[in-house]
């Protein structure tokens, strides 16, 4: 019998983009929370739903592990978990039904639970943790257990929602807690409760090698208008190199990792800490290839030289758009004139250089699209990952469309693409772009003649898409300022 399980309920199964890319990963929120709480003194274990087969699998370990306590806890940190998609929602509910019908206290965390806590109250889940969790985790636990010098009465629990059981029922809060600032306080995540055979075997069958997730930080200071921030709102606390280039070397030597990804919002704000982080690296000797995420303006000459010495070889770039007129309505405070020397100086430091961009803003015109695809034509990225703008909670943009949001509030899997408000143009004509862009991206730095005719075919499908621009538009769509 354990304290508590850890439960995840993103199954790879379920989200068929994801099982064609096949780049699974371990959970990395409830790890850092286990460690947390076993370091208090609490039994831990962790059901990790990314590669079973089978959802039953979680009764199994409902009855291996007999938790008095299930922590229905999603990666914070993986970019798939902060879009809320439904599957993952919906096995979150029948996980923690089923927890509560063997007797367990349910507690649910993470970015969805934090938005939308009435959702997993009424699946039975008794207290969602709102925001950060892994402190509010360990009171709580302190307090359904007696320990001393815990809260006596749960409302001094903070960080907490749930059920108002008085007349006018819904859903109460107790005190807002706010993000830990100082982050090396956690101790390192608890990578021994994590199989890694099925994730190796997984990888190396796809890709070759075999690579796991780490972070660096927690949250993103920046200020996209777009981008929400449901569990450090815009606190941005940083692990020391040290400590992150000591897990690396752990990760190199007793797990065999081949790759490292970064799963930062914002990796290296500061050019100083890579540097620093670089010289750490090197003296565990724990360099391995990474890829992480950052910005146009971060990618100094300073930046991107430590970071090639510290073993990345892929950054992936929010880039957004080729229209000014977007990033800047988009708040992100980023030039368009700046792309090209970074990819430029990226590509001389031997760094893929991808783009991460975005489609559906409010006011985006045919003339924004062309700039954005003269933009990926002309830069030539690596790789693209490519979406349309997603409205979510506690955002301006979510405000801004919220009037114009269908019934259907979120994407059902990854691959879904679909526009949930008055865009400026139907869901399929971004599919469509995706697919285009993507092909334009495979081309690069091919010139052999089998090439050159599949870039005459992308030619006129170029040409057949640009055709049925007016016709894709959206009847009313919603502008910059929401009218």
């Amino acid at each position: 019998m354990v304290d508590v399980l850890f439960a995840t309920a993103f199954y790879l199964k379920n989200d068929q983009k994801q099982i064609e890319r096949m780049r699974p990963y371990p959970p990395l929120g409830p790890l850092f929370a286990a460690a947390n709480l076993r370091a208090h003194g609490y039994t831990v274990a962790l059901y990790d739903a990314m590669l079973q087969d089978d959802e039953a699998t979680f009764l199994d370990a409902l009855d291996r592990h007999r938790p008095r306590i299930v922590a229905c806890y999603e990666d914070q940190f993986h970019w798939l978990n902060k879009m809320c998609l439904l599957h993952a929602r919906d096995a979150t509910c029948r996980n923690a039904r089923a927890a509560k019908q063997c007797g367990a206290t349910v507690v649910a965390a993470g970015a969805d639970p934090t938005d939308q806590p009435r959702v997993y109250l009424d699946a039975g889940v008794d207290y969602v943790l709102c925001g950060e969790g892994d402190h509010t985790l360990l009171e709580l636990l302190d307090h359904l257990t007696g320990r001393d010098g815990a809260p006596t009465v749960i409302d001094d629990v903070r960080g907490l929602a749930l059920k108002n059981h008085g007349p006018e029922g819904g859903v109460r809060w107790t005190e807002r807690r706010h993000p830990e600032r100082h982050i090396d306080r956690f101790p390192q995540p608890a990578w021994d409760l994590v199989d890694p055979e099925p994730y190796r075997q997984a990888w190396t069958k796809a890709h070759g090698f075999f690579s796991l997730n780490m972070i660096t930080t927690r949250g993103c200071p920046f200020h996209c208008n777009w981008c929400a921030k449901p569990i450090w709102g815009q606190h941005y606390a940083v692990r020391a190199p040290s400590r992150v280039a000591s897990e690396m070397a752990r990760l190199k030597t007793e797990f065999r990792a081949e790759h490292i990804w970064f799963a930062d919002d914002i990796f290296g704000i500061n050019p100083e800490w890579v540097v620093a982080f670089a010289d750490e690296v090197t003296r565990r000797d724990a360099c391995l290839p990474f890829m992480m995420q950052s910005r146009i303006d971060l990618m100094t000459e300073r930046a991107i030289t430590a970071l090639a010495r510290a073993g990345c070889n892929e950054v992936w770039l929010g880039v957004e758009s080729g229209s000014q007129k977007i990033i800047d309505a988009m708040d992100k405070g980023t030039s368009c004139a700046d792309i090209g020397p970074v990819r430029a100086h990226l590509a001389d430091a031997g760094i893929r250089a991808c783009f991460f961009l975005q489609f559906g803003f409010p006011g985006e015109t045919a003339d924004d699209l062309r700039r954005t695809v003269e933009m990926v034509r002309t830069h030539k990225p690596d790789d693209i990952g490519v979406s349309v703008t997603y409205p979510l909670p506690g955002t301006k943009l979510y405000d801004l469309v919220r009037r114009d949001l269908a019934a259907k509030d979120h994407w059902t899997d990854s691959a879904e693409l679909a526009v949930m408000y008055q865009g400026p143009y139907k869901s399929p004509f971004y599919r469509e772009l995706r697919e285009l862009l993507h092909r334009e991206v495979n081309l690069n730095g091919r010139s052999d003649p089998e090439t050159r005719a599949a870039a005459a075919e992308l030619d006129a499908d170029w040409a057949a898409w640009w055709a049925r621009e007016p016709e894709m538009k959206s009847a009313r769509p919603t502008t910059l300022d929401g009218a």
